[in-house]
């Protein structure tokens, strides 16, 4: 009983290892939540990370502590009414496929970097916590974190790098791409389609017109380290 016991014990370590899911201590504290997150994630960007386990655990994170649907909204932006229901769902699925591929490549630089939780601050109905990453070699990277109520603790609604927004750099990707396409919604689901296709990532299910504007091979831009 003892053995098996203890085999239980290493499995359910080792998955923690790899789950996004927090402490339940950790969920209900906004500080502690952020360094729990950060941590994992400059664990799953770790050069040392296989690519396809690099995307796999950056989703898992995605996944679990962002509010996907909300940011997602927030950046397709007033175009989010003009999409009928079936566009909507298509686009929350290549929303969180293109945000998890393009921010496992532009924050790849911050793998094995050091993290720490400098603070925070009551936000609306969230908190704000702020943190630095110390990227090996490099100057401190400022990194804030917009959290709301969700689930038994927190979620990300949007993240700033160096007073950059996550969401509303997105956001006026997004609009420009609708607006050198006639100004029609279902452009944008067609370019990510096409980009993540090129990836490998989301097979195209039925042809459709080339686009006038092509989406970035990456995530909307972050600043470089000072």
């Amino acid at each position: 009983m003892s053995r098996r016991l203890l085999s239980l014990g290493v499995i359910a370590v080792a998955f923690g290892l790899f789950t996004a899911a927090p402490p339940s201590d950790a969920a209900m504290d906004p500080n502690a939540f952020i360094n729990n997150l950060g941590q994992q994630g400059i664990r799953s960007l770790g050069p040392n990370v296989p690519p396809q386990q690099r995307f796999a655990r950056f989703r898992q994170l995605f996944e679990a502590d962002f509010d996907v649907a909300d940011i997602g909204r927030f950046a397709v932006g007033r175009y989010w009414r003009a999409l009928n229901p079936g566009q909507q769902q298509e686009f929350l699925q290549l929303y969180r496929e293109y945000t998890v591929q393009a921010y496992v490549e532009k924050l790849g630089k911050f793998g094995g970097a050091q993290f720490r939780v400098i603070g925070s601050e009551p936000y609306g109905d969230g908190v704000v916590v702020n943190s630095e990453a110390f990227p090996p070699g490099g100057n401190a990277v400022r990194i804030d974190w917009h959290l709301v109520p969700g689930g038994d603790g927190y979620k990300v609604n949007d993240v700033m790098v160096d007073q950059v927004s996550m969401k509303v750099t997105q956001r006026d990707e997004f609009a420009r791409i609708i607006q050198n396409n006639g100004g029609q919604p279902s452009a944008l689901l067609a370019v990510m389609r096409e980009q993540l296709r090129d990836h490998g990532t989301v097979p195209t299910a039925a042809p459709y017109p080339a686009m006038r504007q092509q989406m970035p091979s990456t995530a909307p831009p972050v600043p470089a380290m000072r």
